[in-house]
């Protein structure tokens, strides 16, 4: 036996000498990006120069299935090799696969008669190996592999070869995790290549200041450029030159960390001078000085035109809509008008035509030119307000707003119509003093109007011998004038009818006045509103009806006068 073959406890200066020279080889191969199997190959070998007689092979464990695959083996039999390919690891799974399956070292002195070796006896001795002596190669997260030292004899390693294997088990593991690491950049990088040359998304990647460093061909189609003349370029060239203010504050934003809100729509200008409408997406990769600008740039143009294409359908719907309502309202409002105007003319004929042929006494004059006074004033009134509704439709309404007096205003108004109440026997009531009581800004004679149609109505719509009640108060905000009824009420039904020009929900009972033109609640909120005002009905079946006008307070704080002057006539006024 040579001197070199004697067991020994320690490395000596030829040991370190070697030792170095082989790993500084490896870590050369691991620098230059080699293969793992290169590397691997290269461990082994260095270790079989050391250890004269051994034959070394490196496993790699499968963790997900818990089989060890061929890592490298140079002087071991292929045949061999291929057989233990694959092996599962257990508790008696030969030297290497018992190693990975207890994470320890595991050492076959004579694979011939020790019992981890049953089931892979056969497989080892007629290949000359004769004890095999594996370690498990451990990483960051467990067992990576097994770096295993066979012999053709029984053997049972020194100190000086444990210490050997050590550091090149070392060795295995960092050659498995720059494996593990790069190869996961590797793929990753790969992956992103993919994703971004294959892409039907337009992609590029630039600088934080938008200069373009890559683009894939989605994005060059799109713009109608090359791929590499946009190298020389940056963002700013492809904008239409209004949307480069807000893809400059984009890029800004993203330099400082700020995550933009969405997609930033921009026109692209493409080779040929087309406009491409675009949305554009993009985010911060990498870190430190190495960051750069990912954008996913889509095409949006073919989007935008049908959007554009359904708006103007559905405008184009709802003008005809809007048009054949106003015709439809139109022919309503002749038929109906026709119908108010038609019967009180008819009484004015009727009754000249009496004057006319029969010589009547006194009495039946008198009484024929009454009619003929109280029709004429229907037709009169009747044209007042559909002028006034047409001013108010075109905003033009004449007002002369002035501070009222709300009280002064009701005791006028309830003496007016007192007559015409009595006749149904209703009790017309206020609490207000005749004057002095609560003001607002509003036009007088408005202010009249509007309380002679909703006191009409209480009077009209109410039980025989019911009642009226007028109220006002003031508040900061501006006065409120109530006029409430004892009367029937309104069907819930009714109500979104209320303000509709024409349309009549019946008298009360016994109403012997007429059903009215309908437009009087339809001319009181045209007027209140005219004014600034708002007005609102509150009605319930069998519980009576309260109107609510509300006005805006009078005087102000610049100290305007009492009485403001008279808006000329086409003057805009209200909320237009």
């Amino acid at each position: 036996m040579t001197a070199r073959s004697q067991p020994r406890d320690h490395l000596d200066s030829a040991d370190t000498s070697g030792l170095l020279d082989r790993q500084h080889r490896v870590l050369e191969l691991l620098a230059g990006g080699a293969e793992r199997g290169e590397v691997l190959g290269a461990v082994t070998l260095a270790l079989e120069e050391l250890i004269p007689g051994s034959r070394c092979s490196v496993l790699v464990l499968d963790p997900s299935h818990g089989t060890l695959h061929h890592g490298a083996a140079p002087s071991l039999p292929a045949a061999y090799s291929a057989a233990i390919d694959g092996m599962p690891i257990g508790a008696d799974a030969g030297s290497c696969g018992t190693a990975a399956y207890r994470d320890e070292a595991v050492i076959a002195v004579d694979i011939a008669s020790d019992a981890r070796w049953v089931r892979f006896r056969t497989l080892a001795l007629p290949h000359g190996l004769g004890s095999c002596w594996s370690s498990p190669i451990r990483g960051h997260d467990g067992v990576l592999g097994t770096f295993a030292v066979y012999h053709a004899e029984p053997h049972c390693p020194d100190e000086r070869e444990r210490r050997l294997v050590a550091r090149f088990t070392d060795l295995a593991a960092v050659a498995l995790e720059h494996d593990r690491l790069y190869g996961a950049l590797a793929e990753s990088e790969e992956r992103f290549r993919r994703a971004f040359e294959d892409n039907a998304v337009g992609m590029a990647l630039t600088d934080l200041g938008g200069r373009f460093l890559k683009v894939n061909d989605a994005l060059a189609a799109m713009v109608g450029h090359p791929a590499v003349d946009l190298l020389a370029e940056d963002l700013d060239a492809l904008l239409r030159s209004e949307d480069r203010a807000g893809a400059r504050l984009l890029l800004r934003r993203l330099a400082t960390g700020t995550v933009p809100a969405g997609p930033l729509e921009v026109a692209l200008v493409r080779g040929d001078g087309r406009l491409v409408q675009a949305a554009l997406t993009a985010s911060v990769v990498g870190a430190g000085s190495s960051r750069y600008v990912s954008l996913n740039v889509v095409d949006v143009t073919a989007r935008r035109a049908a959007q554009r294409d359904r708006i103007a359908r559905r405008e184009a719907e709802l003008a005809a809509r809007v048009a054949e309502d106003a015709s439809r309202a139109k022919s309503e409002l002749l038929s109906m008008l026709s119908h108010e105007l038609r019967t009180p003319l008819q009484a004015i004929i009727g009754f000249s035509e009496l004057l006319g042929t029969l010589d009547l006494p006194p009495t039946r004059q008198e009484a024929a030119l009454g009619h003929i006074d109280a029709a004429a004033r229907h037709v009169l009134d009747l044209v007042g307000d559909v002028l006034d509704l047409a001013r108010l439709e075109a905003r033009a309404l004449p007002l002369a707003p002035a501070t009222v007096d709300l009280a002064e205003l009701v005791h006028e108004v309830l003496d007016l119509l007192e007559p015409v109440a009595a006749r149904r026997g209703i009790r017309l009531g206020t609490d207000l003093p005749p004057r002095g009581g609560p003001t607002a800004c509003a036009d007088p004679r408005r202010v009249r109007q509007v309380l002679i149609n909703l006191v009409t109505n209480g009077v009209r719509h109410n039980h025989v011998d019911g009642w009226v009640q007028v109220s006002a108060d003031e508040a900061e905000d501006g006065a409120a004038v109530r006029v409430c009824d004892g009367g029937p009420g309104i069907p819930a039904g009714l109500a979104d009818r209320l303000f509709v020009p024409f349309a009549q929900l019946g008298g009360g009972e016994g109403d012997d006045s007429g059903g009215g033109t309908g437009l009087g609640l339809a001319l009181v909120r045209g007027l209140v509103e005219a004014m600034e005002g708002t007005v609102t009905i509150d009605s319930a079946p069998d519980e009576g009806t309260t109107a609510t006008v509300r006005l805006p307070r009078a005087g102000g704080a610049d100290g305007a006068e009492d009485v403001a002057a008279a808006a000329g006539p086409g003057v805009r006024s209200g909320r237009g």
